[in-house]
């Protein structure tokens, strides 16, 4: 398979910001795509070459690209670099160049998907003494045969900004149609992806073997499980209204969620995300075993960072110290932690998914074995509204934020949220009585002490359904200069030339981002708005809700997927639990 194909339908799909024709297109190319070779595009337009858990990364400057290029041209660097500041995007800036290149390579082989793929994957693995020339060499080699229209998608695969909105759930549709003719059918293929993490994967079998094998997919040590995930109910009432029998109450922590998977004595953990973040857990790696009575085991817990002194639960912004690149021995010197385990879902060769709570909690009880470093979190069943009240309390004065609420007869739904488990949080002072995490899509610049840095953020909700990002309000307040740094520093890598084509919005923001970073945001009240997008004609036609006073409360949640973020069903409950509300 030639490159050109692929390189050809990410040019129609970077032109259009309409999800129907970026789903067309991904439909026509899986077509042309021989079965052979469909997981390397799968992974490709998503600028990636391995599945996220995997880690691998191509890790390319910028620099070393420039460098590539006038290698490749015979253009100064210094000519590059001007060309780059006056567009803002090297892959265009490359493909430009290249299409005036000076020392002009009449042997130039016509470059195939395999080449390329085989090419970035020998780059992501090079490291050491010599690793950087040999990468230019790799890359250099690329452009000197590539077209023009084929350099600018080899520079942006590798440079992590090939910015053309496709979700997940856009991927999903695009193969239900492409292999089944049908795009009902994307539920099986949604349904093999949460238990296998691996779109690429999901491709292949889909193409070889049809729904028989997607339908086949099964629980696999070491390849995460998309989260199960919790509504929001804001009190006790809220809670029984949607839970009418007796259920499970568990303390909510304040940590980072991790799914552990344990083969004898070999243990990976994965975030929400789906993130290897074993590295900055070496203490769990070397203890843990010791508190797991099972072989072989897939396990949910919260990692929590403790004051040794009291034992007391610090926030969980104080754990995310052990995510810097530096100093990791000494962070983890300073934030020791506790694994407090809350559910099963593999063990000793038994998938745990379909059974119910109640029977994986008692497996889980049986297999942890309970110490200063690993605990299982507190859990008692639950009848009434005065009993979560009781709990409620317990929690909130352990440290903790609140209470799990879990339906004693429901499995394990990978990747889905619904009432079969429910999140109810201590309340904040503030009159909506919770906090939303809200999604990063633009930027307005700053001005007097906030010059040179993003002074107001736009964010958005998620839309399930609709697979977008509607808009919900601009938030300007809750920054301490701290914030609106490092704020700067890791936006600056989202910068998009256009508005992605999954963000709903009115608004039109002076810098658009790439939809990836998630924030926590109170506010007083959620009101109805002809501006904003979220829930739009939910309620008024033409209208949808944005908040009243937006703050930030100081976490950015890196742990969370932008598909985490609060939807639109969220926000309508909480418009309508508000006291004065009338609809």
């Amino acid at each position: 398979m030639k490159f050109s194909v692929l390189s050809d339908s990410l040019e129609k799909m970077e032109l259009t910001t309409k999800r129907l024709e970026l789903t067309d297109i991904l439909v026509e190319l899986i077509k042309k795509t021989p079965t052979n070779r469909i997981s390397k595009v799968i992974y490709l337009i998503q600028g990636k070459i391995r599945p996220n858990f995997e880690g691998v990364e191509l890790g390319i400057a910028e620099k070393l690209v420039i460098r590539a290029i006038s290698k490749s041209s015979g253009t100064t660097i210094k000519k590059i670099e001007a060309d780059y500041n006056d567009d803002g995007d090297l892959g265009k800036t490359g493909a430009n160049i290249l299409k005036q290149k000076t020392q002009t390579t009449f042997s130039a082989e016509t470059i195939t998907l395999d080449r390329v793929y085989n090419t970035l994957l020998k780059i992501s693995n090079l490291e050491g003494k010599g690793s950087q020339d040999m990468k230019m060499k790799y890359i250099s080699s690329l452009l000197n045969d590539a077209t023009p229209i084929e350099s600018k998608f080899v520079l942006k695969i590798l440079l992590g900004t090939l910015r053309l909105g496709i979700a997940e759930n856009t991927v999903m549709d695009a193969l239900a149609i492409a292999f089944t003719g049908k795009k009902e059918n994307r539920e099986i293929v949604e349904n093999a992806y949460n238990v296998s993490s691996d779109l690429g994967k999901v491709s292949e079998v889909l193409a070889t073997e049809g729904l028989d094998g997607i339908l086949k997919f099964d629980t696999s040590l070491f390849s995460p499980i998309r989260p199960m995930l919790a509504d929001r109910v804001k009190s006790e009432q809220d809670a029984i209204k949607k839970i009418e029998n007796e259920f499970a109450a568990e303390y909510k922590l304040d940590g980072e969620r991790a799914q552990i998977h344990k083969k004898n004595n070999e243990i990976i953990l994965f975030s929400r995300s789906l993130e290897n973040i074993t590295k900055y857990y070496p203490d769990i790696v070397e203890k843990i075993s010791n508190s797991i009575n099972a072989n072989e085991g897939i396990f949910e817990a919260e990692i929590v960072a403790i004051n040794e002194s009291t034992g007391n639960f610090l926030p969980f912004q104080e754990l995310m110290h052990r995510r810097r690149k530096h100093k990791l021995e000494q962070a983890i010197l300073d934030y020791p932690i506790t694994v407090n385990f809350f559910d099963l879902l593999y063990y000793n060769g038994n998938d745990f998914l379909e059974k119910p709570y109640s029977e994986r909690r008692k497996n889980l009880e049986s297999i942890i074995k309970e110490n200063n470093f690993a605990r299982l979190i507190p859990m008692s069943i639950v009848k009434k509204e005065e009993d979560i009240s009781e709990i409620l309390e317990n929690s909130i004065n352990s440290g903790c934020e609140g209470l799990m609420l879990k339906v004693l007869n429901s499995p394990y739904r990978a990747g889905t949220r619904g009432n079969n488990w429910l999140k109810l949080k201590r309340e904040y002072q503030n009159e909506l009585g919770d906090s939303l995490d809200l999604v990063v899509v633009g930027a307005f610049f700053g001005r007097g002490r906030r010059t040179g840095k993003y002074g107001t953020l736009l964010l958005s909700t998620y839309n399930s359904e609709s697979d977008t990002f509607p808009t919900i309000c601009k938030v300007g307040t809750g920054f301490t200069d701290e914030n609106l740094d490092q704020l700067f520093q890791i936006l600056s890598n989202k910068v998009i030339l256009k508005k992605n084509p999954r963000v709903e919005s009115s608004i039109e923001a002076d810098i658009w981002f790439e939809p990836e970073l998630v924030l926590e945001i109170v506010a007083s009240e959620i009101t109805l708005s002809p501006i904003h997008k979220t829930g739009l004609d939910m309620i008024r036609k033409d209208t949808g809700f944005a908040l009243r006073f937006p703050k930030f409360t100081g976490k950015i949640r890196t742990e969370k997927s932008v598909e985490d973020a609060s939807v639109d069903e969220e926000v309508i409950a909480l418009y309508k639990n508000q006291k004065k509300t009338e609809i």
